[in-house]
């Protein structure tokens, strides 16, 4: 993996985190206030644009790296929190606004998907 995929994933779901905050701030607020549900959608909006963030400085990274065993284990970092912010932060919109109770239990697993991305993270760092 080079640079690209996390600029790209950083720039898209940067652009979507700032549009979900939006859109549960302003058109979305008072349905969501109504259902006791709006902590929930700002929560998966922080660890969205946190992580969308946290990708940008990624591809910062990777822009010097040259391949070997810290590039694999970032890549596999970047993937997990590219689901994490999928599962965990649409997961928690999903619910927020009216989702079936069945997508409950994913929320958790996108939190998971978060950690053991960092714990790739941590693993890039040993080789590096």
């Amino acid at each position: 993996m080079n640079h690209r995929f996390p600029l790209l994933a950083a720039a898209l779901f940067g652009a979507s985190g700032v549009i979900a905050g939006a859109f549960g701030a302003h058109a979305l607020r008072p349905f969501l206030l109504d259902r006791g549900m709006l902590d929930a959608w700002e929560t998966g909006v922080h660890y969205h644009l946190l992580h969308a963030v946290a990708l940008l400085g990624v591809a910062g990274w990777l822009r010097g790296e040259r391949g070997g065993a810290a590039l694999r284990r970032a890549a596999i970092g970047v993937w997990c929190w590219c689901a994490g912010i999928i599962l965990f932060s649409g997961s928690l919109y999903l619910l927020a606004a009216g989702g079936p109770a069945w997508l409950g239990p994913v929320t958790p697993i996108g939190g998971v998907a978060f950690v053991v991305g960092w714990l790739w993270f941590v693993a890039a760092a040993w080789v590096s």
